[in-house]
Order: C-alpha cells, then structure tokens, then sequence
C-alpha cells in the first residue's frame, strides 16, 4: 500500500514545480512534514521519496533555494551601450561606403551591388537607433522588448571588426599606388636605359668624327632648327625690354627714330621692330669672328689646331652646352668663356645711362637690371638669348666651309632671294610688281648662308602703308 500512495504525491510535486517557474521566485522546504503537508494532508509517516528528484550528492536538509531574475538595466549603461551601438555601426557604414568607392576603380558591378545593400542595411540600422532614443527620451523607465541594442562589448567588437575592414580597403589602396608607382619607375629606368644607349651611340659618332665626316650631325635643318629658337628668344626678351621702357616713360617712337631715323612705318605700333633690330644685330656683332670679339688678344683657333680638329672642337662645344642649363653654368662657373660673353654682350645692350632711366621708378630686386648676372625674369630672358646665339655661333664654325652671316644696308631694294619682310602679315606691300620696287629701311634678323643654301634675312620695308591706313586716309 505504500507504493500506491507515493505515486500520485510524485505526480502532484511535479505539478508544483511548473507552477513554481512562472513566478519570480520560489522556495522549497526539506522538513518532512511540510512536503506531506503539500499533498493535501497526509499523514505524517506517509513522505516523499526525495532521491528521485535529485542526484546521489549529500543533500543538505534545512535549506531554501532562491532564483532571481536578471534586473533591469539602469539608464546610464541604456546610454552606453545605445552609443556603442551608435559608433559600432557608423563605422560599419564607413568600411562599406569605402568598399563602394573601391568598387568604382576598377569598376566591379558585383562589388558595388554588395557594398551598397550593406551600406544601405547599415543606413537603416541607425534609423532604428535613431527611433529608440526618441522613444527612450520619451518614458525611459517604460519596458521595451524590441529594443535594438547589442551588449557594449559586442558593440565594441563590431566596431573594431569595421575598423579592421577600413583599414584593410586602405592598406589595399596603398599597395596598389605603390604597385602603380613601381610600374612607372620601371618605365623611367627603361626610359632612362634606352636614353643613356643613344648618348653612349652619339658619343660613338662624335669620336668617329673628323674632317672627312662632318655630314654626320651637320645639316642646314639643324642650323635653322637652332635659329628659330635664337629668333624666338630674342622676341621674348625685347618684349620685356619694352615693357620696361613703357613703365619708366619712355617715347617708344622717339626711342625707335634715335636707331632707325627717317623711317616710315606702316602701322603704329611697328617701331617695336627698331628694338627688335637694335637687339638682334647687338646679339650677332662680330659672329663672323671666331672668339665672337670679345677675346681680341686670343690668337685664332685656326692657328693652333688643324682645320678639322677647329671644326670638331666647336661641334663638341655645341653639344656641351646644349646639354647643361646656362643658368646653372654661370652660377658654378662665373668666370667661364660663356659668362664673359653675356657679361660683353649686356653691356653693350644696356649701357649705364639706359640702365639708370629703366631703374628710375623700378625697384632693383624685382627686376634685376643692377647688374646682368642678377636674379630676375629679365636676367633670365637674357641668358636664355645669349645661350643659344652662343650655340648658333659655335654651330656656324662647325660647318665646312664656316657659315656666313650677313645683313642689308638702309636704302637697298627688296630681293625676295636673300630677304624676307617681317612686316608682310600686317601691311600689304607689293613685292613682286609695281613702277618702283621696296627699299629696306632696315634688318631686323641677320641672314645666313649656309653652303649653297641661303637662309633670308629679315627686314622691315621703309615708305609703304597698310590698306586699312589708306582707307582711313580717303575717308
């Protein structure tokens, strides 16, 4: 009979139990007489068999067991963790959003779709968050069971798992630079090898050189090639000249009839060409003449070293001092042949009363008009006119025989063979027909004549107007 009484009390403790786990808490008793009580009031021999409801360890009698519930959390650790959240998440949509950008360069379709559906999901988990703390600033102390909110120290670790992918995207970028910075100096080398390959072959040429084989460098291309640079050089610094003549005040056409007197231009405004004649003949004074007139007391090459070893020294001196920057030349070598000729040649251009006039209202250091070898544009227009009428030069004694130079006197009728009107574009002129023929009113770029082949000097044509000057004359 006792088995058949310890079943239903079995079955009834059970029941107890699971209505014991809905609740906050609960307490069980181990006196025997409070379980016999539960049953509904048996008597007191009759107990519970308590070694099916728990393991073989020492039970300890007199006890009660207490499960409490986790509490809510308070609102500072809210606020906490709601900003962790917060940052964890915008760094999340930074690395996505740098993903984006990655994905554009190379273009990968695939990459962008994916960067954007996470920097959107990302997009949407601040909206959330953003709701929450609305919510929250509302009735803080209000339960919410759909609170979008992970622990602070998972918050943490997605923050710096998205710093990780940032950082990663970056790294990637910079390997990436330096791959394509590594591709441009292999190119350079290359460049740079096959550079050094063709002056290691023109050193080859130029020690093969001697009088029998000039034709190897030389060509009437080559000097007109480097006369066209004289030229336009000596544009650019008679520019600056008359922009500092207009600046002191000075009567650019009173200035133009003290050179060229008695010259009738065809329009205002072409008494620049007098400057331009007044420094380009300055320039190619004494061309003609080996040591370019400033080394009078110099005997001549061509007493001291044979006629073909003259012609290669002035080939090599071309080359070498087409291969350096004249400025820096004249900074480390202020006493070399090429610094005594610009220092001749400026002298003669800009004697003291010009240079004192041009420094009245000017300040000395912008411009540089103190001294030739000083610092400024003028000085370094001037250098650069000098550096290539210095290799127009030694380029002229290397040719065999040496090329001529020559100009046209005042008063001279026009000769389309041997020159050319500067003027021609801006005043109509007829060259070719009429009762009387043009006069040269003055050179403006000497000509040469390099072997049988002459190269036009240029002039300007004294005594004829524009059409648009008669017209207005008529009207």
């Amino acid at each position: 009979m006792e088995g058949s009484v310890k079943t239903p009390q079995i079955s009834e403790m059970f029941q107890k139990f699971a209505l014991a786990f809905k609740t906050k808490t609960f307490e069980f008793f181990a006196e025997e007489d409070e379980a016999a009580a539960a049953v509904g009031g048996e008597e007191e021999d009759d107990t519970i068999d308590l070694s099916l409801l728990v393991s073989s360890e020492e039970i300890i009698t007199g006890q009660r067991v207490v499960v409490i519930k986790p509490d809510k959390p308070d609102k500072l650790e809210t606020l906490q963790t709601l900003v962790s959240s917060l940052l964890a998440t915008v760094s999340s949509f930074n690395a996505s959003y740098l993903h984006l950008q990655t994905a554009h360069a190379p273009f990968d379709a695939e990459g962008i779709q994916a960067a954007d559906r996470t920097a959107v999901s990302h997009l949407q988990r601040l909206s959330q968050l953003k709701h929450f703390y609305q919510d929250y600033l509302k009735n803080p102390d209000s339960p919410n069971p759909n609170i979008p909110l992970a622990s602070h120290l998972e918050a943490q670790v997605q923050e710096n798992q998205s710093l990780l992918r940032t950082f990663g995207v970056m790294v990637d970028g910079l390997q990436s630079e330096i791959d394509r910075k590594d591709a441009e100096v292999s190119s350079l080398r290359q460049q740079l090898e096959k550079i050094e390959g063709d002056n290691w072959k023109l050193e080859r040429r130029l020690d093969c050189f001697d009088s029998s084989s000039p034709e190897l460098l030389l060509s009437v291309g080559l000097f007109r090639s480097v006369l066209q640079d004289v030229c336009r050089s000596t544009h650019s610094f008679t520019k600056l000249l008359i922009d500092l003549m207009k600046k002191a005040g000075w009567d650019l056409d009173l200035a133009a009839n003290s050179f060229y007197p008695g010259i009738e231009y065809a329009k205002p405004g072409h008494s620049r060409y007098a400057f331009l004649s007044y420094v380009s003949l300055g320039m190619f004074g004494s061309f003609s003449s080996e040591t370019f007139g400033f080394e009078e007391n110099e005997k001549p090459a061509s007493e001291q070293v044979s006629h073909g070893n003259r012609r290669r020294k002035f080939l090599l001196q071309f080359v070498e001092h087409g291969s350096v920057d004249a400025l820096e030349l004249l900074e480390t070598n202020p006493d070399c042949k090429f610094a005594r000729f610009c220092e001749s040649k400026y002298r003669q251009l800009i004697r003291s009363n010009m240079e004192s006039s041009l420094l009245g209202n000017l300040e000395e250091d912008a411009l540089g008009l103190d001294c030739w070898n000083s610092s400024g544009p003028f000085y370094e227009a001037f250098v650069n006119m000098s550096s290539m009428v210095w290799m127009l030069h030694k380029l002229a004694f290397s040719f065999d025989p040496t090329v001529g130079i020559f100009q046209v006197e005042k008063g001279v009728d026009f000769s389309m063979v041997y020159m050319e009107s500067i003027a021609r574009r801006s005043a109509s002129v007829n060259l070719t027909g009429g009762k009387t023929k043009p006069k040269v009113g003055f050179t403006v770029i000497p000509g040469f004549k390099v072997g049988k082949t002459v190269i036009q000097s240029q002039v300007y044509l004294s005594g004829f107007k524009s059409e648009d000057d008669s017209v207005k004359t008529d009207r």
